[in-house]
């Protein structure tokens, strides 16, 4: 069985994994279009049993510890500790130090993921720009409770600046924060805004004292065969990262 990931390349800590799946084709996924084919998002209006045998595939062949923390990612900064006895509401982040898998679901919004030079602590985060606006990068470094420079942080594929076209009202929201974060908007012949999420993130991230910071050049929405993206198609499904420790 094929199922389609890829294992970035960064400098995690050795006791830690990272992989990003892809759209992959009908030899791979399950899912029929629009959500063809290795859709992982059971949100969006796809065949159930579809999703659940994506996700079956997902988890043998990538030999996960556990089953995907599947968050219910509201656009927010809510961080869910996948060690607590207490199931995870709403969040947009999760966290672990035990054998959990961190997941999130993304289909433009970015992904990032995180892990300790210790190896005692990752976590994962979905950045859209509301998200990200509103500081779920910071929530997220809180409460892993590390030192920020002990962190190496990985940057998932999200829709690139020259396909995210955004209003005055999401440049503000970000300028009200920090004011140099208009190199990160390039205004266009409409008047509006083509905004550069992984800049902001790695803005965010810097600022906070995280300064190995990696990925960040993949566009979802200019590679429809590899991934899916919400803005160019609608109705579509989803790609997942996923990050854990092994042992």
């Amino acid at each position: 069985m094929t199922v389609p990931w890829f294992e970035p390349d960064w400098p995690a800590p050795q006791g830690v994994r990272l992989l990003s799946t892809l759209r992959g084709d009908p030899l791979s996924g399950a899912s029929k279009a629009p959500f063809g084919y290795f859709n992982l998002g059971a949100h969006v209006g796809d065949d159930s049993a579809a999703v659940a045998e994506n996700r079956r595939r997902l988890k043998v062949t990538a030999g996960l510890p556990a089953e995907p923390s599947w968050l219910s990612q509201v656009h927010g900064i809510g961080v869910a500790d996948l060690d607590s006895a207490v199931a995870p509401g709403p969040a947009d982040a999760a966290v672990t130090r035990g054998s959990s898998v961190c997941a999130i679901l993304s289909a433009d919004c970015l992904p990032i993921v995180f892990a300790a030079d210790s190896e005692e602590i990752v976590a994962a985060a979905h950045a859209g720009w509301r998200g990200l606006a509103a500081g779920v990068i910071e929530a997220t470094v809180r409460v892993m409770g590390v030192s920020p420079g002990s962190l190496v942080a990985w940057l998932g594929p999200a829709i690139g600046p020259q396909h995210f076209e955004v209003g005055a009202d999401v440049r503000d929201a970000f300028l009200a924060g920090d004011p140099h974060a208009a190199e990160a908007f390039e205004p266009n012949a409409r008047g509006r805004f083509m905004a550069d999420l992984s800049m902001l993130a790695r803005r965010r991230l810097q600022g906070l004292g995280v300064s190995r910071i990696y990925g960040g050049g993949e566009c979802t929405f200019a590679q429809p065969s590899r991934y899916y993206s919400h803005r160019r198609d609608g109705i579509t499904g989803r790609q997942a990262t996923l990050i854990w420790r092994e042992g």
